[in-house]
C-alpha cells in the first residue's frame, strides 16, 4: 500500500451494559512495541478493572505481520477477536484498542460480550478522526556541492526530504521520498545530472 488513514487523536467511549462499564480506548501505535505500551498505560489508569482486552492492528491495515488481540480472561473468542475484527475492516492502520470493563456482577453469556466488546470498538471507530500517511523510502543519494541546491529544489517537488547529509570531499544524502513519487523523480534527477545522478537503495 502508497498509504493509509491512521488515527489522528486518541478517542474513548464509555457505555453501561447489564451493570457491567464498558470504556473503549483507541489510540495510535506506530509497530508493536507501541501498541503493547498503550495496552500497559491502560492498565496502569484502570488497575482494578476486571478485563483489559485488546486488539491491534500495529502497521498498515493489510500488514499480516502485526495484529493482535487478547480476551484478557473472557471466555474464548468473545473480545479479542470481534475487537480485531472490527479495526480490520475499518481500513486503518497503526491503531490500538484496549476495552476496560468493570464487572457488574450480571453474566452477559458469549453472545452479548461479543456484542458488547465489537460494539464498544465499532462506535469508537465511528467518532476516530484520522491522517494520511505516506511512507517513505529511504536512499542514498551521492552528489557534488555544485548540485545540492537543485536536488533540494527536486526532493520538494516530489515530496520528498533530505534525512541526513555527510559533507566530505563530496556529499553523500539520505534522501526519503514516497514509493509513487520515485520514478518520476529518479527521470528528473537524470535529467538535471545528465545521467550522472542515480538513488541508490538502502542495504537492509
Amino acid at each position: 500500500m502508497d498509504s493509509w488513514p491512521i488515527p489522528a487523536e486518541p478517542v474513548s467511549v464509555s457505555e453501561e451494559i447489564k451493570k457491567s462499564r464498558f470504556i473503549t480506548l483507541i489510540a495510535h501505535t506506530d509497530g508493536v512495541e507501541a501498541a503493547k505500551g498503550f495496552v500497559e498505560s491502560v492498565r496502569s489508569q484502570h488497575p482494578d478493572a476486571r478485563h483489559h482486552c485488546w486488539a491491534w492492528v500495529a502497521g498498515a491495515p493489510d500488514d499480516s505481520q502485526k495484529l493482535g488481540f487478547s480476551d484478557d480472561g473472557e471466555p474464548a473468542g468473545t473480545a479479542g477477536k470481534p475487537m480485531l475484527a472490527q479495526l480490520m475492516g475499518s481500513g486503518i492502520g497503526e491503531l490500538t484498542a484496549v476495552v476496560v470493563r468493570y464487572s457488574g456482577g450480571i453474566k452477559l453469556g458469549t453472545g452479548g460480550l461479543v456484542k458488547a466488546y465489537g460494539g464498544g470498538v465499532q462506535q469508537a471507530l465511528n467518532q476516530l478522526a484520522t491522517v494520511h500517511k505516506v511512507p517513505l523510502t529511504e536512499y542514498t543519494l551521492p552528489c557534488d556541492y555544485a548540485q545540492l541546491a537543485g536536488i533540494e529544489a527536486l526532493l520538494r517537488q516530489y515530496e520528498g526530504l533530505i534525512v541526513d547529509s555527510d559533507f566530505q570531499a563530496s556529499v553523500l544524502l539520505k534522501v526519503a521520498l514516497p514509493r509513487s513519487q520515485q520514478p518520476g523523480f529518479s527521470a528528473r534527477l537524470a535529467d538535471f545530472s545528465r545521467g550522472a545522478l542515480h538513488l541508490l537503495p538502502i542495504e537492509e
